[in-house]
């Protein structure tokens, strides 16, 4: 899909340096990017979080209570 961002005169100039020094366009750039970003803030979902504390020396439900005590 194609888009259209502007972008300010200094980032263009900028963007341009780094295609040219890795030999990429600047819609690569743009899309490796949007990548990265996406990968940084992706949210984990439920199924990577299942078993979690399975390979963890304490156990998980002692853990739980013993932080609940600090509520009381």
């Amino acid at each position: 899909m194609r888009t259209i961002v502007e972008l300010p005169e200094m980032q263009l100039e900028a963007l341009s340096d780094l295609c040219r020094r890795d030999g990429i366009s600047r819609a690569e750039a743009v899309r490796r990017a949007v990548a990265e970003m996406l990968a940084r803030e992706r949210v984990a979902s439920p199924d990577q979080a299942f078993g979690l504390w399975r390979a963890k020396p304490v156990d998980g439900v002692a853990y739980q209570r013993q932080l609940r005590k600090e509520w009381s």
